[in-house]
């Protein structure tokens, strides 16, 4: 059975409830994602804004029950993340492509369009009744090899997707972290006015 957790922020100032209550779980249930849910939460990431309308974002989508896969894309992140992880019915590796389609040069925009949609992405994952916890602690060449990346794009980040399961299924130091209260910089210690380290006036 599901651990009711209360993870709403605690805001300096009103924000709309599916951010307050977003949040990145580790305990995940083994529910499948309808299609037509996954189908909108992509199709939110593939409306987000970038540079030049490069779209510079790719998605490597690696379900559980194709077992071989996803237990290959397990092995690819770090410790931890493999503790829980391996329940996420779904896996997403994030892809940014290093070069502008127009005419092949650097595109340094290419990881901030991703983050933006996959940030849409998340938004429409807890309209939908999802949760998403974003990883960094992965073995980006070994995704690249596993999942036959070219070396003109650069996997970023693995998603895991889901329907939250019972955090009484991680290990206890995991379960600790779960329960935990989120938390954030005031405002004033991240926001400027002016110039830099000079707190704004909010």
């Amino acid at each position: 059975m599901t651990t009711e957790l209360n993870k709403t922020a605690i805001t300096q100032y009103p924000i709309h409830p599916l951010l307050a209550e977003r949040w990145s779980p580790r305990a995940f249930s083994g529910q499948p994602i309808p299609a037509h849910v996954l189908g909108s939460l992509l199709e939110a990431a593939r409306w987000s804004p970038s540079s030049s309308n490069e779209q510079p974002w790719r998605f490597v989508l690696i379900r559980r029950e194709d077992e071989d896969a996803h237990s290959r894309m397990v092995e690819t992140l770090s410790g931890s993340n493999r503790l829980w992880a391996h329940r996420a019915p779904l896996l997403i590796v994030g892809v940014a492509a290093k070069l502008r389609s127009r005419n092949g040069t650097p595109n340094a925009h290419a990881w901030y369009d991703l983050g933006q949609s996959v940030a849409h992405l998340s938004v429409q994952a807890s309209a939908a009744g999802l949760h998403v916890h974003q990883m960094g602690g992965f073995d980006r060449e070994k995704a690249r090899i596993v999942l036959e990346i070219s070396n003109n794009f650069e996997p970023a980040v693995t998603i895991a997707v889901g329907y939250l399961g019972d955090m009484n299924d991680l290990p206890d130091d995991l379960q600790t972290r779960e329960a935990n209260p989120r938390s954030r910089r005031p405002l004033q210690e991240t926001v400027f006015d002016g110039k830099w380290g000079e707190a704004a006036r909010l």
